[in-house]
């Protein structure tokens, strides 16, 4: 574990330096262009962070040749600004087309930039088919109660009664019309006969309508 944080730690070291020197570089090149001041330091951050950019979208592995053609252009910046500084070049008497190039920097890296961060990755065959069968599914109805199905009370079996009985019926209940003057109901031909309430009905069934 130690080691692994020496080698990290060395790693991150030898970064810095190369970073730093980097962007001294940048700083005096854009200066020599006549870039002084403040815009002399915002161009190797401008660098800087075009590379940083490229090499997210390079790790990313989508759109590859993007990532590629953006971290060659801002690291043939940072290797030209210091190999020109290196005594190849009079910062005294820079030529007209670095001045060109140096002065040209701003528009194409907020170029690079722009479409390293904001370009869509286009979606795999298999993300495509999910997104449209999510589109096709319908979406879930509230389900409705089912209201349980009312069953039909059961049929009263048949009461047997005798004929004798109903032949005693037809006559309380002719009596009963003759007296009152209407047909006889079925309470009044049970407390007449008394019998129970199934009998009642199953006798007043075979009686006529007018009690005859």
């Amino acid at each position: 574990m130690r080691a692994q944080l020496a080698r990290v730690d060395a790693v991150l070291v030898q970064a810095l330096i190369a970073a730093a020197l980097s962007f001294a570089h940048l700083h005096d090149i854009a200066s020599a262009a006549g870039q002084d001041g403040w815009k002399a330091w915002a161009y190797p951050i401008s660098v800087d962070l075009l590379l940083v950019a490229a090499w997210r979208r390079l790790r990313t592995g989508d759109a590859k040749a993007s990532g590629w053609c953006w971290f060659v252009i801002a690291l043939t910046a940072s290797l030209g600004a210091n190999v020109a500084t290196a005594g190849l070049l009079d910062l005294g008497d820079v030529p007209a087309w670095l001045r060109i190039l140096v002065a040209g920097w701003p528009a194409v890296a907020f170029l690079g930039g722009t479409l390293l961060a904001h370009t869509t990755t286009p979606l795999a065959p298999t993300d495509i088919e999910a997104v449209d069968v999510q589109e096709e599914a319908p979406e879930p109805s509230p389900q409705t109660p089912v209201q349980p199905a009312i069953e039909a009370p059961p049929e009263r079996p048949a009461v047997p009664v005798p004929a004798a009985l109903i032949e005693h019926a037809r006559k309380v209940a002719a009596e009963h019309h003759t007296r009152t003057g209407t047909p006889i109901d079925t309470p009044t031909l049970r407390a007449r006969l008394g019998v129970p309430a199934p009998m009642a009905e199953a006798i007043a069934a075979h009686l006529t309508p007018t009690g005859s």
